[in-house]
């Protein structure tokens, strides 16, 4: 199994239904931290359903969107940092251009997922309903859907001039122990962090948000290095 295969299996695919996914988890400025730092009790209840909904309303207004992420991974007995620029466009088709590792690259165009890395021989494609979990952490920026439905146990806590929603995903119980979501006073998510009952942890660290950027046609299309075969992937597990 391949270091991809491995990262999207236990990081990603189980969950970010947002994007996504974990116990009790807060967030220091941009990030998220254990919620020993901070407790869902600092923030009335009454405020929660406001910051959900300027969540909802900030990224269900958008068609497309670009943002540079720093995601994080520590899990099985590993660590790992990659980052580079992710470019979403409704519905549910995204680019994940990495400029850690160099020219890694991983593509949804609705129908199909693709990933290659430079000096890979092949390049790996799934079809697009085996990486629905894999999407469902971002569906949020992704504008498909609503915080308070897709969250279970959601609690709010305070820090600065941040928020921190706390919530498990519905229907992920079995996988996910907590999701955690860092977000500005605007309705701007600036991090996303899942907790999975196994103990790993994936955080995404987002800036420089661009809202519905000119996108080329061919944007959310694949092409495969001269010489490069394309082969079908493993499915997530």
């Amino acid at each position: 199994m391949t270091q991809f295969k491995i990262f999207m299996t236990r990081s990603t695919f189980w969950l970010v239904t947002i994007l996504l996914p974990v116990l009790c988890i807060g967030s220091a400025g941009a990030g998220v931290a254990w919620c020993a730092n901070s407790s869902p009790a600092a923030t009335t209840a009454s405020t929660l359903p406001e910051i959900a909904r300027r969540v909802d309303q900030h990224y269900n207004r958008l068609h497309s969107l670009s943002v540079q992420f720093t995601e994080t991974y520590q899990g099985m007995g590993m660590k790992r940092t990659e980052s580079g620029t992710l470019l979403l466009e409704k519905p549910g088709r995204m680019r994940w251009n990495y400029s850690i590792p160099a020219g890694k690259v991983f593509v949804i165009d609705r129908k199909y997922g693709y990933s290659y890395t430079p000096g890979d021989a092949q390049a790996e494609r799934y079809p697009a309903k085996q990486l629905e979990d894999f999407r469902s952490p971002l569906r949020f920026l992704l504008g498909h859907t609503r915080i308070e439905k897709e969250l279970s146990d959601l609690t709010l806590t305070q820090k600065g001039t941040d928020y921190q929603l706390h919530g498990v995903p519905k229907d992920m119980e079995q996988r996910v122990a907590v999701v955690v979501l860092t977000v500005a006073s605007d309705g701007r998510i600036e991090a996303i962090r899942w907790r999975e009952t196994d103990g790993a942890t994936t955080e995404f660290q987002l800036s420089d948000e661009l809202p519905n950027p000119p996108l080329a046609a061919d944007t959310f299309s694949f092409q495969p290095p001269a010489g490069v075969a394309v082969v079908k992937g493993m499915a997530p597990i």
